[in-house]
């Protein structure tokens, strides 16, 4: 599927609309994930983000730029406060649109199509802090596992989309045992949310190869190891939607690269159409 099919669609099967958000609602039945072969259930019963890397990336070259907003961002929707002293510190805003000084946090950048390296292994790290994801957009490559914490004296329960298609539901007690998982190759990009917390959202990023980052606070972002040769880098936005640019990295160096989203983006996206 491509990037830009996803948007305000990815609501889930319990029918929460964006402006339910801003109401908590009572806690839906939760159901168990669907089970698993033996050798699965082997490896979800010892979740641990200390596992072993597989062999780390050497040598090649390395991508470097930032990520920009032109014109003013959006004012960002309120979230009404949680009764639940657990929440306690939770974000009052929606977080789905981050811009400081113009430089836009949370956009994943990657490398498209297959590449003959190593895979990660070690799992990607999902936290459950304040009522919130910690971090809101990663990437992994496929066949890396996900490791969902819940650092909150609270119930949390992870479902994960692709589209409307729900991957798994798990129910997770208030800083409860981690849940490991590994994300179907064909979901592309998955959407974490907290039914009982519906403000919650995190994105997952499937990628075929190890080759992305996510831009910081600052907008930047850097991936290195990359063997030398020409590639296609992709830039995308829950909210803002895709941007595509060519680069050729040299062995040895760092080749520069920026994207520019802009309110026109943000105007585009108003339909829930993007992707």
């Amino acid at each position: 599927m491509k990037l830009r099919t996803l948007g305000i669609a990815l609501l889930g099967t319990v029918g929460l609309t964006a402006l339910s958000a801003c109401k908590q609602e009572s806690p839906p039945a939760l159901v168990p994930a669907e089970p698993s072969t033996r050798t699965q259930d082997a490896a979800e019963a010892t979740p641990t983000d200390e596992s072993p890397e597989a062999e780390p990336l050497t040598g090649g070259g390395t991508i470097q730029g930032t990520v920009t907003f032109k014109g003013t961002p959006p004012a960002s929707a309120p979230i009404t406060p949680s009764q639940d002293p657990a929440c306690q510190g939770m974000s009052l805003v929606d977080q789905s649109l981050q811009v400081k000084a113009g430089k836009l946090e949370n956009v994943l950048v990657r490398v498209r199509g297959l590449m003959p390296r190593s895979p990660r292994t070690r799992p990607a790290v999902v936290d459950q802090k304040q009522c919130g994801y910690t971090p809101r957009v990663q990437g992994v490559a496929s066949g890396q596992p996900i490791l969902i914490k819940n650092s909150d004296g609270t119930l949390h329960n992870a479902r994960a989309l692709s589209g409307t298609k729900s991957i798994f539901n798990v129910a997770q007690p208030p800083n409860g045992k981690p849940v490991q998982r590994t994300l179907p190759v064909e979901a592309e990009v998955v959407r974490l949310k907290c039914d009982i917390h519906p403000w919650m959202v995190s994105w997952v990023v499937v990628n075929p190869n190890p080759y992305f980052a996510t831009s910081n606070a600052d907008g930047a972002y850097s991936i290195e190891h990359l063997p030398a040769g020409t590639y296609t880098l992709e830039a995308w936005h829950e909210v803002l939607g895709t941007k595509t640019a060519e680069v050729t990295v040299k062995e040895g160096e760092t080749a520069a690269l920026s994207f520019e989203f802009s309110t026109e983006d943000a105007k585009g996206s108003a339909s829930g159409s993007v992707k």
